[in-house]
């Protein structure tokens, strides 16, 4: 059985000072692939070094998250593009109303912009939306049909029939694991196996049984069980169509 897991922070702080053992168990679990997420221009600079060092496994996206966009410059707009042009993908990019570390304005003038990036490389994009779906998808519009996948998506029945109706992707983390995230589940039922991928947004969103600890690339197999059983499919199944989706996508 082999996974991806198409959305990875193994480039944040100090989490994985264990990287080697971190990386061993993912092989030991089916994990072919692992894209690593920039989320500022320093993040985004470690995923490329890891990249690097871990060929052909690690995989670079690069990218400033909504919650980083209002300390953009010109100089670093130059950066981006250059960094952009050795990534997989640029991300994660998006709106977040939840927390608005950057002001409304600013971040949907940089989705924009890094939007028109991405477009001009001709590069996919990892979407970062909290409580901003509207607003995000009236800017995507202008924009599809252009490769897309919503991380972690959060939203419900609704939101996830118009991001299908652009032609977007969907990403499942650990929270379809939980308990009372019936919603995530509902969606995952509803949106074809075709249009799904499966990522940990490690370290963060550890799937039920490792609620609370730090999560690793090698758990996604939990989200692929929890998934195959939504849909009513082997898991081997599960395994080989999100794979091929993110093989794709992300062309690797």
């Amino acid at each position: 059985m082999e996974l991806i897991d198409t959305h990875a922070h193994l480039n944040l702080g100090t989490n994985y000072r264990d990287l080697p053992e971190v990386l061993k168990r993912a092989r030991e679990a089916g994990v072919r692939a692992i894209v690593v997420v920039g989320i500022d221009l320093k993040t985004s600079r470690k995923a490329l070094e890891l990249a690097r060092d871990h060929p052909h496994y690690l995989y670079p996206a690069v990218g400033v998250h909504p919650h980083e966009v209002k300390k953009l410059t010109e100089e670093d707009y130059k950066e981006l593009e250059s960094l952009a042009g050795r990534a997989v993908a640029l991300g994660e990019i998006g709106l977040d109303w939840v927390k608005e570390y950057s002001p409304r304005k600013e971040q949907m003038e940089h989705l924009e912009r890094q939007l028109d990036l991405a477009r001009r490389l001709g590069l996919p994009v990892i979407l970062h939306v909290r409580e901003a779906y509207a607003e995000a998808l009236e800017i995507l519009r202008k924009y599809a049909p252009h490769p897309m996948v919503f991380h972690c998506f959060a939203g419900g029945l609704k939101e996830a029939r118009k991001v299908l109706d652009l032609g977007g992707f969907l990403s499942v983390t650990g929270i379809v694991t939980f308990p009372k995230a019936e919603n995530i589940r509902e969606v995952v039922r509803y949106v074809p196996l075709e249009s799904l991928m499966l990522e940990t947004d490690c370290p963060f969103l550890s799937p039920v049984p490792f609620r609370g600890k730090r999560n690793e690339p090698a758990y996604v197999r939990y989200i692929c069980a929890r998934v195959a059983e939504i849909k009513g499919v082997p898991v081997e199944e599960c395994a080989w169509q999100t794979t091929l989706t993110a093989r794709r996508f992300f062309g690797i």
